[in-house]
């Protein structure tokens, strides 16, 4: 009887101690902000805000907003391929200026790598960055498939680096970029489409 009782006394704390770690553990799943976001979503809106970006917040997850921010311009350093140039006059930290993106072409594209330009990652006309769906956005980055080339794989996006992000961090950098304005076709020098 004693065998017994110990049994199921083990049995009720490996399942409360799994049940615990699942509840707490490190999430994956998009949509969900946890304690430890949120110093990285208020970092992600100071910096919006410190650099002039204006943020459509309308229909968005503001969590997801704040966060992708953080991760697209604290982690990712999107802004140094994807807007051209990066800096406003005056404004590039390399060269020992206080740090000013060139918000009237951000992450517009047209940054020339060889070959290759960096892709307009704004929302286009159908309210989507990069015109991608989610689905279309997370294969991009997920397989580097160029999008415009099934088949062919991008090759300057660190797609490789950001492959292993979760899928919660990349529909934060989804919705992210679903907020910031979208720049009128062909006005940076990349096309938009």
């Amino acid at each position: 009887m004693r065998t017994k009782a110990m049994i199921g006394v083990t049995a009720l704390v490996f399942t409360v101690s799994a049940g615990r770690a699942i509840l707490t553990a490190d999430h994956d799943k998009p949509g969900e902000i946890s304690e430890g976001d949120e110093s990285r979503i208020q970092t992600g809106f100071n910096y919006a805000k410190q650099q002039g970006i204006t943020l459509d917040l309308r229909h968005k997850d503001r969590g997801l907003v704040g966060l992708g921010s953080y991760l697209v311009n604290a982690v990712g350093g999107c802004n140094d391929c994807h807007t051209a140039p990066p800096y406003k006059v005056g404004g590039d930290p390399s060269l020992g200026q206080p740090k000013q993106i060139n918000i009237d072409c951000y992450l517009d594209g047209g940054q020339v790598f060889g070959p290759f330009v960096s892709r307009d990652i704004t929302p286009f006309e159908n309210g989507m960055p990069a015109g991608l769906t989610f689905a279309g956005f997370k294969h991009v980055i997920r397989t580097g498939e160029d999008p415009d080339h099934p088949g062919q794989l991008l090759q300057v996006m660190p797609w490789p680096v950001y492959q292993t992000m979760t899928d919660h961090d990349l529909r934060a950098i989804y919705e992210y970029l679903s907020s910031i304005p979208p720049i009128a076709v062909n006005k940076c020098g990349a096309p938009s489409e």
